[in-house]
């Protein structure tokens, strides 16, 4: 089994290097990476499932060994979540509130936003949280009952990585998939438009 050394490397490098590392080696049926943030480990596993790995992670704190077993053959991370379709709309969240004058109001506007986001019907396929948005989807919040619902509606949800490293939050998210900088690209590169809040 190869091991990949990826301790210190920021978000998304763990994942890009794991992927330059498979198509180096189209034969590879055994593989362990080593990360030493949460983030990364949960990236990679996503992306080795993607790729048709049968994925055990360990570790914890600093250190994380993410090994898998080649079981099929796979597909890239944002075709293994469904690729935009005709009509599909990526949202794009940077902020837990809207606007920039008076927080109290900002938060009741995203309240508001996420509470009608289902009037977009079967054409709202994804929503990207970044930045402060990412504070949008934990727990004992208001807003994460909202997000929830549209998640088991079949709506996508990808929560940024490092962003919840950054905030200290990795541990509160409470709904969404923990993605990186090379989904996100690839998510706003497949979709059919593009909404940023």
């Amino acid at each position: 089994m190869e091991t990949l050394d990826f301790k210190g490397l920021a978000c998304p490098q763990p994942v890009i290097r794991t992927k330059a590392y498979l198509e180096e080696t189209a034969d590879c049926l055994d593989l362990a990476v080593q990360v030493d943030n949460r983030a990364a480990a949960e990236n990679v596993t996503r992306f080795l499932e993607g790729q048709g790995f049968a994925v055990a992670t360990e570790g914890g704190d600093d250190l994380f060994t993410v090994s898998g077993r080649r079981t099929e053959a796979g597909a890239s991370p944002a075709a293994s979540e469904g690729t935009g379709s005709t009509g599909s709309v990526l949202v794009m969240i940077t902020h837990n509130t809207i606007g920039t004058g008076d927080l109290d109001l900002g938060g009741k506007l995203m309240l508001n936003f996420l509470k009608t986001l289902p009037e977009m019907g079967d054409g709202l396929w994804r929503i990207m949280l970044v930045n402060e948005g990412v504070k949008l989807v934990c727990r004992d919040t208001e807003t994460l009952a909202e997000l929830s619902a549209l998640e088991k509606n079949g709506v996508s949800l990808l929560v940024c990585g490092t962003c919840l490293e950054h905030f200290g939050l990795m541990e509160d998210k409470g709904a969404g998939i923990t993605t990186n900088m090379l989904d996100i690209v690839t998510s706003l590169q497949v979709a059919d438009k593009v909404i940023n809040i």
